[in-house]
């Protein structure tokens, strides 16, 4: 599903991943952090897809609300888990959202 985001601007994060063989514990832990991060203030939206490499983008209407993010403590404990058990590399990057623009058959 497309995040329906407010007109920019705005900021994304972009979490890009190569998982690990271990499953354990992941997918619960995965929709946890949907689940908590959606209930954080500033949290604008999400999009999340996977073959092979998996890209996250999580849109949030400022740095602040970005940093508070990270630094919530089961949001610590889920990368924790993931640094020594669920990926192999990760990368995130955080970039501005000054334009956006959409199509949508049938509209």
């Amino acid at each position: 599903m497309i995040a329906n985001t407010p007109t920019p601007p705005y900021y994304a994060v972009i979490f890009t991943s190569i998982r690990s063989s271990i499953d354990a514990g992941y997918a619960d832990m995965a929709n946890r952090m949907v689940e908590l991060a959606s209930q954080q203030p500033g949290f604008l939206g999400a999009e999340s897809a996977r073959d092979g490499v998996g890209i996250t983008v999580s849109y949030w209407q400022d740095l602040a609300s970005i940093a508070n993010w990270k630094a919530h403590a089961e949001h610590v404990l889920a990368q924790q888990f993931g640094r020594e058990q669920w990926y192999q590399a990760y990368k995130t990057r955080i970039a501005f959202v000054e334009r956006d623009y959409q199509f949508v058959a049938g509209e």
